[in-house]
C-alpha cells in the first residue's frame, strides 16, 4: 500500500520506518527542510535504538521510504497518517495549530483525487479532536464526504522511547478508532502483518484510550515515588517493596522504579491536557491532579539532598550525568534534568553536564549557561557533587565514583557497592 506520513518527528518517523519494514511504500511529508534532507540521506534526525540501520535499509537499499516537503504527494498515496506533535498552550490546553494546518493541507492535496482516501490520526489528541476539528477541516478543504470518498480513523501510538521501533513492530495491541466500517477495515488491512490484537472502537474512545493509558502509567510512577519518599524516612528500601509488590499479577513490576519522576514527550503533556479536559467539563480530578503535583516536586528532592551535603551551592561545581529523560534516546522534552539544572544555576552553582546522546539538544536550551563534559570521568573530575539523572548503562560502574559525593535519581548504581567506594552515596528515595 502507498502510505504518506505527515510529520517526521518521533512518532512520524518511527511509524514510517515501521510501515516500510512491513513492505509498504512510504513518503514522509514535513515542513522542515533539514529533516527531509537527513531522512533522504538515511540519517535519523534523532536517536533511537536501531533506527539508523533500519532507515538505511529502506531509504538506500529497498527504496520504499523517502521524505518530501511537497504535500501534493499525498494524493499519490492511499492512506495518510497525521503524526504532527501536539504541544501544550500555557502548560495546560492542547495547541492545535499544527493539527489544523496539516488537516487543511491534506484536504487541499486530495481535493482533485477521484479515488477513496483514508486519513488516520496518530498524533495524541484529546477526545473529540478528530471528530470536531480534523474531520471538518478535511471535508471543507477536500470537498469530500467522510464515510463516502473520505475515510477517517484514529490509531493512537503506544511507543516506548528508547526502544520505539521495537515497541511499534511488536505492539501489545493496535487500537483502531473508526468513523465508519470501511475506514476501520483499511486500517486493519495495513496492520494485517502485525502479530497483535486489533481493537476496533469509535473515534473518541480510541483517543481516550491513549490518554487513559498514559495517565495510569504516570500514576504508577508518582505512587511509587510517594511510597519511596516515606520509605526513606523509615529506613526501608523501596525497591525491595516494589519487587515484592510486582509478584502480584494484579499489580506487576513495571513503572514502579522510584526516583526523580517521569518526563518525556508523552506522560507530562498528556496528563496536562487530560487535566484541562476535566476542568473544561466541570469534572474534578483529585487523583490525577495529585499525580501531576507529586511529579513536579520530586526533582526538588535532589536539590535538598545536595544542599544537605554541601550547604550553600554558590560557586559549587555540580556534575549532572544524564540529560535525556530516559536512556537510549536523545529526547530532553520534560526531562527532570532540565528543571534541576535551572534551579542549580539560580542558586549560583557551576554545572557541568554529560549525556551520551542528548548534549546537542541540551545545548539548544543551555548554549552558554553550563559546561559539557566529554565522558563520565571527564565530567565528574574535580566536582563537589555528582547528580545522576538518567540510568545510561555507561554510568553504572561504581568504581568511577570513588571518593565522590553522589546523589542518584534513578537507582543507577548498586547502593551497597556505591556506599563502599563513594565518599557519600544517597538516592532520592533510598
Amino acid at each position: 500500500m502507498n502510505i504518506s506520513v505527515v510529520g517526521s518527528g518521533y512518532v512520524g518517523l518511527i511509524t514510517a520506518v515501521g510501515l516500510a519494514s512491513k513492505g509498504h511504500k512510504v513518503v514522509c511529508i514535513d515542513i522542515d527542510q533539514r529533516k527531509v534532507d537527513m531522512i533522504n540521506q538515511a540519517e535519523p534526525p534523532f536517536y533511537q535504538e536501531d533506527l539508523e540501520q533500519v532507515l538505511h535499509t529502506h531509504v538506500k537499499q529497498r527504496g520504499n521510504l523517502r521524505a518530501s516537503l511537497d504535500y501534493d504527494e499525498i494524493a499519490h498515496s492511499h492512506v495518510t497518517f497525521i503524526c504532527v506533535y501536539t504541544s501544550c498552550n500555557n502548560g495546560s490546553n492542547a495547541d492545535f495549530s499544527a493539527i489544523k494546518d496539516s488537516s487543511k493541507k491534506i484536504g487541499q492535496a486530495i481535493k482533485g483525487k477521484q479515488e477513496y482516501h483514508l486519513v488516520v490520526t496518530k498524533s495524541s489528541v484529546p477526545p473529540g479532536t478528530t471528530e470536531e476539528i480534523i474531520m471538518p477541516l478535511l471535508q471543507d478543504h477536500s470537498g469530500k464526504k467522510a464515510g463516502k470518498d473520505l475515510g477517517i480513523a484514529v490509531n493512537p501510538e503506544f511507543l516506548q522511547e528508547g526502544k520505539a521501533l521495537s515497541s511499534y513492530l511488536n505492539s501489545d495491541r493496535i487500537v483502531v478508532g473508526q468513523h465508519d466500517q470501511k475506514s476501520g477495515d483499511v486500517v486493519q488491512e495495513i496492520y494485517s502483518d502485525f502479530h497483535a490484537p486489533i481493537l476496533r472502537t469509535g473515534l473518541r474512545t480510541a483517543e481516550m484510550i491513549k490518554f487513559a493509558s498514559n495517565a495510569f502509567l504516570a500514576t504508577r510512577v508518582s505512587f511509587i515515588n510517594e511510597i519511596g519518599n516515606l520509605c526513606k524516612k523509615l529506613d526501608i528500601d523501596v525497591y525491595e517493596v516494589a519487587n515484592a509488590m510486582g509478584y502480584d499479577p494484579r499489580i506487576g513490576r513495571s513503572y514502579l522504579n522510584a526516583g526523580v519522576g517521569f518526563g518525556g514527550s508523552c506522560l507530562p503533556k498528556d496528563l496536562e491536557i487530560l487535566l484541562h479536559q476535566y476542568e473544561s467539563t466541570g469534572e474534578k480530578s483529585l487523583l490525577l491532579s495529585a499525580v501531576y503535583q507529586v511529579n513536579r516536586l520530586q526533582p526538588v528532592k535532589l536539590i535538598e539532598i545536595t544542599q544537605k551535603r554541601l550547604g550553600n551551592l554558590q560557586g559549587k561545581k555540580i556534575a549532572v550525568l544524564g540529560l535525556a529523560f530516559k536512556p537510549n534516546t536523545d529526547d530532553i522534552r520534560h526531562a527532570p534534568a532540565l528543571e534541576l539544572i535551572r534551579q542549580l544555576l539560580q542558586q549560583g552553582a557551576k554545572v557541568i553536564a554529560y549525556d551520551p546522546k542528548a548534549i546537542p539538544k541540551a545545548m539548544e536550551v543551555f548554549p552558554q549557561e553550563l559546561e559539557y563534559g566529554e565522558s563520565v570521568r571527564d565530567t565528574i573530575a574535580g566536582c563537589d557533587c555528582v547528580l545522576i539523572l538518567t540510568d545510561w548503562h555507561e554510568f553504572k560502574d561504581e568504581t568511577m565514583y570513588a571518593d565522590k559525593t553522589v546523589v542518584d535519581g534513578r537507582r543507577t548504581l548498586d547502593p551497597v557497592k556505591a556506599k563502599q567506594v563513594c565518599r557519600h552515596y544517597e538516592g532520592v528515595c533510598w
